[in-house]
């Protein structure tokens, strides 16, 4: 049975935090060369430039994103993940639904993302997909990588 889903802002310092964290670099680390792995960790996370926001159930954190202010106009998002367990409830369009509305509410006009190429990344592809993304080039200090899959879009 599924309680309350909220998204807030939080700080990614938090132990309980943690399996979230360890199940995303396990993600991460799945599929994905280690020099092709672009993720942050909890103390990467917790800057004044990054916005970080924790989904939870009934208080149980299930979920997490962030966006990364590249200049005044531009975000990226980092660090997107729902619990295996949660996924199938539209979850993730949830949290990229929030992530969209709280860069716009901080002015931001921009949002892109790096995410893999690889089989694992094919649901979070489609997601992007979905919600108006679309592929560009690498951008803000990333490289043509074969691993890596590039997108962006405008936020209206």
């Amino acid at each position: 049975m599924t309680g309350t889903v909220v998204i807030s802002r939080e700080s990614p310092a938090q132990a309980e935090l943690s399996l979230l964290f360890h199940r995303h670099t396990a993600a991460m680390h799945e599929e994905t060369p280690p020099e092709s792995i672009h993720m942050m960790d909890a103390s990467a996370l917790d800057r004044p430039d990054i916005s970080f926001f924790v989904m939870r159930d009934t208080g149980r954190a299930i979920g997490m994103g962030a966006f990364k202010r590249i200049d005044a106009t531009h975000a990226e998002i980092k660090s997107m993940h729902v619990l295996a367990e949660e996924r199938g409830r539209g979850l993730a369009r949830r949290m990229l639904d929030h992530l969209m509305d709280e860069a716009r509410a901080a002015g931001f006009r921009r949002l892109s993302l790096e995410t893999g190429s690889q089989r694992g990344f094919t649901a979070a592809r489609a997601l992007y997909l979905k919600a108006g993304f679309t592929e560009c080039p690498p951008f803000e200090g990333y490289w043509d990588d074969p691993n890596s899959v590039f997108m962006t879009r405008a936020l209206d």
